[in-house]
C-alpha cells in the first residue's frame, strides 16, 4: 500500500541528501591533498635529486649549458642561441633575403675531410654542426648539441649529455651513434684526411653510452681535449657509411654535404666545381632554438679584385675586403660609403702569411734544407717593406705561428731585419758564389741558385709582393721565377710536396697547436707539413706542450718551441693583416667580438629588414 510523502519527510530527506554531499566533498578534497602531497614529495625528490647531480657535477667538472630565457612565458633557449635570440627581439628583425657573399678562388671540393682550404669550411660551417661552440664575446664553451658535460678527474674520460630534438636535414635524428661514426670514419686510414687523424689520434675511443650520450676517451692528457672532441664536425652515419665501402669514390667526390646545421645543399651530392656558385638554402627542418635569418646563402666565385669590387658597388655582394692600396680610396668614395657599415680590426685569432721553403722533394732533399739557406732567404725578405709599400701599414710582422698577443708567444723574439749582408755571408758560408760573373750564385757543383716561388694567381697583393721579392733576391745574386698558379692546383702541389717555395697562409686560434705544421710525423704524404720540415728537439717539446693541461707550465714549452721556429726558419713569417671591410647597410646587428666581426657566425647573428629585402624565396 503506497503512501504520500509528507512535508516532514522532505525535510528529512533534503537533510540525509546534503550530509551525503558534504562527505563526498570532503573526500573529495582529501584525495587532493593527497594527490597534491604526493606531487609535491615528487618535486622535492626530483629537487634533491637534481641538486646531488648539481653537486655531483661541480666536483667532476661537469659545465650544464642549457639556461632559459628569463622572462615568463618564453620558451627556454639554449646559451649557444641567446645572442641570436636577442636578434630576433630587436625592432626591425625579419627573416627572408638573401645573404650573398664571393669567394676570390675556385673550390677544389667541399666533402668534409678531403677538403683542405678555409672557403671550404666557411661553406661547411652552415651544414655542420657540433656538441659544443665558443662564445665569441667570453671566448667560453657554450653546449650546441651537447646539453651538459663531464670531465674526470685526471682529464682523460669526457662524457657529453646530448639534446635529444637534433636532426638532420633529411629529418633523421642525430644521435650519439653518429658522433661515434663520426670519429670512426675519420680514423679510416684509406680516407685522405691525414690532417684530422694527426688530432684525433689522442683520443682511444668513442663510446655511445644509450641513445643521447657520447663518451670520449684519450690515451694521454691533452691540453685541448675539451675542444678536440666537442668541436668535431659531427657527420650523419645513414648518409656517409655507404661509402665506406667506397673509399676512392669518396676520396675523389666533390660535394658530400648533409649535417644538422641551419642551411643545406639543394642537392647533397651535386656539387661540382664546374657550377662555379656555391649556393646553399634553408634548413626547413631545423632544430635551433633560433630559426636561421636568411633564406639562402650564396657565394660567387669571382677571382678579379677589381671585379669583386664592382660587383659590390653594384649590389650583387654583400661585402667586401678591400686591400690596402685602394682601402683609402674607397674610404673618400662617397657611394661607397654611402651604402656600407666598414670595418678595420685584427683579432686574435687572425691568421698568417708565409714562404715556405721545401726541404725534400721527390725523396731528395733541396738546397733549402740547410738552415744557413733558410736564414739568409728570410733575411732577403723585406718584410717591413712589403708592409709598408703593399699593405699601407695595415699589417704587423709575424715572428712565429704565434700571435704577438699570445700567451705562446715571447715577446723576446723580435722580427727578423731585412741584411743584405747577412745573408750574402750565410750563402757564402754554404758554398755559394758567383763563379761565372752572370750575377746569379752557384754552389759547389756549379748549380746556379734558382727556383719558382708558387703563389696564387689571382691575389694581386701576392702578386706584387713576389714581384719585389724578385728583385731584393737578386741583389744577393738569388734567381726567383715567380710561378703563379690556380688554387686547386697549389693545393694539389701542397699535397704532393711538388714545389720548390710557396707564399700562403694559415688560419689560426686563440691557442695554435703546431702539430700538424711543424712535427716530423706530419712530413708524410698528404700531411700538413708540406716542407717536410723535422727537428727532434721540436718534436719533443710539441708533445709535451700538447700532454700539458696546466697553462702556466704549458705555455713556457710553446715559447722554447717558438724559439727553435725562429732559429730555424722553416717558414720566412710574413705579416698578419689587419680586416678592411666593407659590408652593404641592408646588413642588420654587425656586431665587433672578441673573435672578430659576427657577420658568418653559427648561429646566424645578422639579417635584413623587411623594407631593404630584395631577393625572393
Amino acid at each position: 500500500m503506497q503512501k504520500r510523502l509528507t512535508a516532514r519527510d522532505w525535510v528529512l530527506y533534503s537533510l540525509i541528501t546534503v550530509l551525503i554531499l558534504l562527505l563526498l566533498l570532503v573526500m573529495y578534497q582529501i584525495d587532493r591533498q593527497w594527490l597534491r602531497l604526493a606531487e609535491m614529495q615528487t618535486a622535492m625528490q626530483e629537487q634533491a635529486r637534481d641538486m646531488r647531480e648539481l653537486r655531483a657535477a661541480v666536483t667532476s667538472g661537469a659545465i650544464r649549458t642549457q639556461t632559459s630565457s628569463t622572462e615568463p612565458g618564453k620558451p627556454a633557449v639554449a646559451a649557444a642561441f641567446q645572442r641570436a635570440q636577442a636578434m630576433t627581439e630587436q625592432e626591425g628583425y625579419a627573416q627572408g633575403d638573401w645573404s650573398v657573399n664571393a669567394f676570390g678562388g675556385n673550390l677544389k671540393t667541399l666533402t668534409p675531410l678531403i677538403s683542405m682550404d678555409a672557403d671550404s669550411s666557411t661553406v661547411q660551417s652552415y651544414v655542420f654542426e657540433s656538441l659544443i661552440t665558443r662564445n665569441p664575446a667570453t671566448l667560453g664553451w657554450e653546449g650546441l648539441i651537447a646539453k651538459s658535460w663531464q670531465v674526470s678527474e685526471d682529464g682523460l674520460v669526457i662524457t657529453f649529455q646530448m639534446r635529444d630534438d637534433v636532426t638532420f636535414s633529411d629529418g633523421k635524428p642525430l644521435t650519439a651513434d653518429d658522433v661515434v661514426f663520426t670519429f670512426n670514419f675519420i680514423m679510416t686510414e684509406a680516407i685522405k684526411a691525414p690532417r684530422e687523424r694527426a688530432y684525433l689520434e689522442k683520443i682511444r675511443e668513442v663510446k655511445a653510452n644509450g641513445k643521447y650520450e657520447v663518451v670520449f676517451t684519450y690515451k694521454e692528457p691533452y691540453f685541448e681535449a675539451l675542444e678536440l672532441a666537442g668541436s668535431l664536425s659531427i657527420l650523419p652515419k645513414h648518409f656517409y657509411e655507404a661509402y665506406l665501402q667506397k673509399l676512392q669514390e669518396f676520396n675523389e667526390s666533390k660535394g658530400l654535404l648533409l649535417g644538422s646545421g641551419p642551411y643545406r645543399m639543394p642537392d647533397p651530392k651535386g656539387w661540382t666545381p664546374d657550377k662555379g656558385n656555391v649556393e646553399l638554402v634553408r634548413n626547413e627542418r631545423y632544430w635551433g632554438d633560433v630559426q636561421p635569418s636568411y633564406n639562402r646563402i650564396l657565394w660567387k666565385i669571382i677571382q678579379n679584385d677589381s671585379a669583386r669590387l664592382t660587383t659590390y658597388r653594384n649590389g650583387e655582394i654583400d661585402a667586401y675586403g678591400a686591400r690596402a692600396t685602394e682601402y683609402l680610396k674607397l674610404k673618400e668614395d662617397a657611394q661607397i660609403m654611402g651604402k656600407s657599415h666598414n670595418f678595420e680590426y685584427m683579432p686574435p685569432v687572425v691568421g698568417y702569411s708565409y714562404i715556405g721553403w721545401n726541404q725534400e722533394r721527390a725523396g731528395k732533399p733541396t738546397r733549402f734544407a740547410d738552415k744557413r739557406v733558410r736564414q739568409a732567404m728570410t733575411y732577403l725578405t723585406d718584410v717591413q717593406r712589403i708592409i709598408k709599400d703593399i699593405h699601407l701599414n695595415y699589417a704587423e710582422p709575424a715572428v712565429s705561428p704565434f700571435s704577438n698577443t699570445s700567451k705562446q708567444h715571447d715577446n723576446s723574439l723580435q722580427p727578423w731585419q731585412y741584411n743584405l749582408e747577412k745573408a750574402q755571408a750565410l750563402l757564402k758560408e754554404v758554398g755559394y758564389e758567383d763563379r761565372n760573373g752572370d750575377g746569379v750564385l752557384e754552389d759547389n757543383a756549379g748549380q746556379p741558385f734558382e727556383f719558382k716561388l708558387t703563389y696564387f694567381e689571382a691575389n694581386e697583393d701576392s702578386k706584387r709582393m713576389v714581384l719585389l721579392l724578385k728583385d731584393l733576391y737578386a741583389k744577393a745574386g738569388v734567381k726567383m721565377e715567380p710561378f703563379p698558379q690556380e688554387w686547386p692546383v697549389m693545393l694539389e702541389a701542397m699535397q704532393k710536396k711538388d714545389f720548390d717555395a710557396m707564399t700562403i697562409g694559415w688560419t689560426s686560434g686563440i691557442e695554435t697547436d703546431i702539430y700538424q705544421m711543424f712535427h716530423s710525423s706530419q712530413a708524410k704524404t698528404g700531411g700538413d707539413n708540406s716542407i717536410s720540415y723535422k727537428n727532434p728537439e721540436l718534436d719533443k717539446l710539441i708533445d709535451q706542450a700538447r700532454a700539458t693541461v696546466d697553462e702556466t707550465k704549458r705555455m713556457p714549452l710553446w715559447q722554447q718551441a717558438e724559439r727553435i721556429l725562429y732559429e730555424d726558419q722553416p717558414y720566412t713569417f710574413l705579416m698578419r693583416r689587419q680586416t678592411l671591410a666593407f659590408i652593404d647597410k641592408r646588413i642588420h646587428n654587425l656586431q665587433m667580438t672578441k673573435l672578430g666581426l659576427n657577420r658568418g657566425f653559427q648561429p646566424v647573428e645578422t639579417y635584413v629588414p623587411t623594407t631593404l629585402q630584395k631577393y625572393q624565396q
